[in-house]
This record gives structure tokens, sequence and C-alpha cells, in this order.
């Protein structure tokens, strides 16, 4: 494991500075941007990214400690790092790290909890970011004044501290010039009564964007089958909305956070059920909707079992039984997922990610999003497609945000989602409608 201290690093050195390359008047520098993870480095080398597609690209993860002076990194993750930073420049391509996610975001409430913390912690990345030549920081602490994981520290205050936090972050010399981010939940910073908070406005001032995590919606955690990352719910009826692209922006735009600066989060990824045959065809119709030639109509928001748990793609793993970070019991199962690739290498769907014949398919015209069955396994997919990649293209553009992130880059295949969604942003070969090094203008 490696680390950082910020003890050593109190008078931090100039950070690389941001490259400029000229975009056209008037348009701002939109977000295409994705994140790359090192446990599947072996799947997308860095020299098969697309970088002329991408205007930045953020590595998973480095983790909070219980020292705020302190961010850990793997010694692989720190090797992996440095050749992606070099690549990414290399193609005038913006790198970034992520800080957190869902393991690794136990101790963010603890080093913004304090003015001292607040200070050895913002040191630490500014650290970060001067050793790697880094061009900026996503946090992505999953969630402020929410367990997440189910032992992450936590305060009433985590919100409005770290609010300070980033307040002074800013305010150093090496952090007025870089990209700080971050991805969060589809509803507001929690405030301290435990509710969304009604104006997160002071945050426009500090970030540079904010993207808003839209998958994850339903998974095997809910009722029934429903979409992983719906664009709409307000369509579906009452007990099927639990939120969409279309919500958050609403929430997050109507709590005073600018659309400008506002990010969506795409999935390369879906979940996976066990349904049965009888749940899986009843009540099914393929009325208005357009059907792959030999897929057979399937319903819509199914029950499944969730102790019988597919394997997801060929990335997935029975996981072994054992203690997890909580000291909770975890493993003897697999997570189900299927990337948009293992869809693919499946054979669920052809090369251009249709659904391929003999499979049970339904596009959710609600959400926007396919569904994909097959009868073999009793395995019902919820995922994302070009159509439905397109789609949430056409709304970003719409409602005036700043762009989209993908997790994650290896996910897709052949870019068939990256390209969908800048061809429903409207990219053409026009200069001040296409994508430019550092973004897409709107």
């Amino acid at each position: 494991m490696w680390t950082i201290s910020a003890l050593s690093l109190l008078t931090v050195l100039p950070i690389a500075s941001i490259r400029a390359v000229p975009v056209c008047s008037g348009t701002p520098e939109a977000v295409a941007t994705t994140w790359y993870t090192g446990w599947h480095a072996q799947h997308l080398p860095l020299e098969d990214i697309s970088w002329d597609k991408w205007s930045s690209i953020s590595y998973a993860f480095a983790e909070t400690t219980p020292d705020p002076s302190v961010v850990a990194l793997q010694d692989s993750d720190a090797a992996l790092l440095r050749s992606l930073v070099d690549m990414a420049h290399q193609h005038n391509v913006h790198a970034l790290l992520t800080v957190g996610g869902w393991t690794g975001s136990r101790y963010f409430s603890t080093a913004v909890g304090s003015p001292e913390n607040r200070t050895m912690f913002a040191n630490a990345l500014l650290g970060l970011v001067q050793q790697y030549g880094l061009d900026g920081i996503d946090i992505d602490w999953e969630y402020p004044n929410k367990e997440g994981m189910g032992c992450n520290l936590i305060s009433e205050q985590d919100t409005p501290n770290f609010l300070s936090f980033l307040q002074e972050l800013r305010a150093t010399p090496g952090g007025q010039n870089m990209t700080v981010s971050t991805a969060t939940s589809i509803l507001p910073f929690t405030s301290p009564d435990g509710t969304p908070s009604t104006d997160v406005s002071p945050f426009a001032a500090v970030f540079d964007y904010v993207t808003l995590m839209d998958y994850d919606v339903w998974g095997t955690w809910s009722p029934a089958v429903g979409p992983n990352a719906p664009l709409e719910d307000s369509c579906a009826a009452p007990q099927y909305q639990q939120g969409s692209a279309a919500s958050a922006v609403a929430a997050w735009t109507k709590a005073g956070f600018p659309a400008e600066k506002l990010v969506l989060g795409v999935a390369s990824y879906g979940h996976s059920y066990h349904v049965t045959a009888d749940a899986a065809y009843n009540g099914a119709s393929s009325a208005g909707e357009a059907q792959p030639a030999g897929t057979t109509p399937i319903a819509p928001y199914p029950a499944f079992d969730a102790a019988q748990q597919p394997l997801g793609d060929s990335w997935d793993a029975i996981e072994p039984a054992g203690i997890d970070a909580c000291g909770n019991p975890s493993g003897g199962g697999a997570s189900g997922i299927f990337n948009f690739r293992g869809l693919v290498e499946k054979g669920y769907l052809d090369v251009n990610g249709t659904a391929m014949p003999g499979v049970g398919y339904r596009y959710d015209t609600c959400s926007q999003t396919p569904f994909l069955y097959d009868p073999k396994t009793s395995t019902m997919i919820s995922y994302d497609d070009a159509e439905s990649f397109a789609a949430k293209g056409r709304f970003i553009q719409q409602s005036g945000l700043r762009g989209f992130a993908m997790w994650e880059a290896a996910g897709d295949f052949e870019d068939v989602l990256l390209d969908a969604i800048e061809d429903g942003l409207g990219i053409g070969e026009d200069p001040c409608q296409g994508l430019t090094p550092l973004g897409l203008p709107l």
C-alpha cells in the first residue's frame, strides 16, 4: 500500500498547469469523461482507449484513511496511474484521480470534520496532484451524512463541513487551478436534519461540475426488476418511481445548483435477476415498441428470487465467504453484473448491441432502457444500449447539462455506447459542434 502524507507537503509545489485548448467562442467546455479502473486494466489497456473521444479520464480509486493527512493508493495503482497520466497528456486529455468510492469513503467525515483535519486532507490531495502531475481530483464520497457501505463514519454536519473543506481547497494556490468534481447521489447532499438539502448553490462556486450517478437506481435490493439507469420515471406507475436522470436534474436545480455544472452519470453495465418464465412472460406486450427480430416480448417489473442470484458476465465470480471492511459476513455469491461488452461476449447482443434471436426483450419507453431475458437460465438483465445512450445524449443537450461521465471505460464494447451518447449530443464535423480536445461544446 502506497500512501502520501500531507505533513511532509504543507508547502505544496506548483502543480502542472491545465492545458488550455481553444474552443468555440461562447460555448462552455463540456465534459465527456469516464472512470478507468485498475482491476479491469487487462481488459482495456491504456493504448486501446479512444483518447480523442474523451475530455478527461479519472483513475479509480484512492481511498480515505483514519489519518486525514494520508490518502491511500495501492502500489499497483500508483504505477498504472503514472502511465495513465502520461498517456492522457500525450493526447491532450485531462487526467484526474477519484478518491473514495463505495469501500473508500469510510473516513471522509472525519477528514473534513474539523479545521485542522480539513487542512491536512486538502494538503494530502494537493500532494497527490503534485506527485502525479494530475489535472484535478474527483471526489466520490458515498455519501455525506449517509452510511453508504454501512460502517462509514458520518456526522450531521457532513454537508456543511464538506463545503468548508472545498472552500479551503479552492483557496490554496494549487486548488485554484485544478479541476475539482464530485460523483454523488441523484438527490442533493443530505442536510443536518437527514433530508436532501434545499440549497446547494454554494457548491457551484467550488466544483467545476457535479456528476449525478443515475445508476443502481434499481437492483437486487429492489422489490421487482426495474431499470438500472432510468432516464425518466414520471411516466411509470407511482410504485415504480424510484428516481431517474430527469428527477435528479430537477431536484438539484430546484436546490439551486446550475444545470450547466451538472454531468449525467451513465452506466456501461446492468444488473441480472433470477426470474421464472411465468413471471417473465405474463402480461408481456410489444405494442408500440420495436421488437428485434426473433426476440419475444417480456413483462415489465416482474418479481424475482433474490436467493438465486445469477452469475454475471466473465468478469463476475462467486466470491468466497468472508468478512467485509465493516466486519460483516460477505461473499458466498456473485454480483450478477453484466457489462455491455459482457452481453455481447455472452451472445445476448450482436456487435451493434441489438438483442439476438431467442432471447426475451423489452425496451421500456418510459425509462428509455432495455431489458432482456434468457429462458434457459431464467436470467433477466436490465442494462443500457446504444438507443438508451443516444436518448441520454439528447437529454443532456436539451437540459443544458455540462456533459456525461461513464462508469466505466472498460465496460463498453468497441465504443458502441460512447459513440451513441456523443451522437445523441449532436456532435458533428463542425469544430464548433464537435469534439474538441477539451470537451464537447454544447
